[in-house]
């Protein structure tokens, strides 16, 4: 039996609902993920609100294996996740003498030298060595001030180039299951009209395969190119590719040219 391990991303902040920032951060940890054989189920969106992030939080961490959560760990008034992660999980959480220690060490190194510039915790920065009671620490290459694991959550930043430092430390943490494999195979010209009958009769001969029609539109200079890309998944490899050979039988015989796995 394939063993399946799943996985929610939630985003927290303002800034991602009110359109402000545009996230990227769910595509990083869906693609960081699922070489390690965990397959995100679930992303939420919600705001700086302690109340809502608990009842989320709660609510994911019994739903799936993992929870992933971005934003919310910095040094301003606004950043509440580490606040409300402790009170999901009914944890005390105060400045940690290790999270201080990591602190010190890259403020100490960045600011070596140079005129003007204090090293010093001071208020602000002591709020990101806030630690939720028995949280593990996840190491920040990128700006120092930790992310932390509690039980199945990891707890990370919202910028992406250090959320995606961040990560680093998370792969050998995480346990996952059996891989699942994908292909795509675009078809230039088609619509789906033309062949929802057909790839329906694919997906019924292959239940075990996880069948997606995603059409694609592009205007170029020479005029407006559309198509389908046609997406099998699964977690026997032998079975996806036995459906992208049904996939790609479908395209010929409507007169398209079939691409596997399309660069673009």
């Amino acid at each position: 039996m394939a063993q399946t391990v799943t996985a929610a991303v939630l985003l927290i902040g303002d800034e991602l609902l009110s359109g402000r920032t545009q996230d990227s951060n769910l595509k990083t940890i869906a693609e960081f993920l699922a070489p390690l054989g965990v397959e995100v189920r679930e992303a939420r969106v919600v705001p700086d609100v302690k109340e809502t992030i608990v009842e989320t939080v709660n609510h994911l961490r019994k739903a799936w294996d993992y929870v992933f959560t971005t934003g919310g760990i910095g040094p301003t008034h606004d950043d509440i996740t580490a606040d409300a992660i402790a009170a999901a999980f009914g944890r005390s959480i105060d400045v940690r003498a290790d999270a201080v220690e990591v602190l010190t060490a890259h403020y100490a190194a960045r600011f070596a030298g140079e005129k003007g510039m204090s090293a010093e915790l001071n208020e602000s920065r002591l709020r990101m060595a806030r630690i939720p009671d028995g949280a593990d620490l996840i190491l920040n290459p990128v700006s120092g001030a930790p992310g932390f694991c509690l039980e199945n959550v990891f707890v990370m930043a919202g910028v992406p180039s250090i959320m995606r430092g961040m990560l680093q430390d998370v792969g050998h943490r995480v346990r996952g299951g059996d891989r699942v494999h994908a292909a795509t195979v675009r078809g230039r010209g088609m619509r789906e009209g033309d062949i929802a009958g057909a790839l329906r009769k694919i997906a019924e001969a292959t239940p075990d395969v996880s069948l997606g029609s995603y059409p694609f539109m592009k205007v170029l200079a020479e005029g407006t190119e559309f198509g389908v890309n046609l997406v099998a998944r699964g977690r026997d490899p032998a079975r996806v590719a036995s459906a992208v050979d049904a996939l790609v039988e479908l395209l010929v015989q409507q007169g398209a040219t079939p691409e596997i796995n399309p660069k673009d």
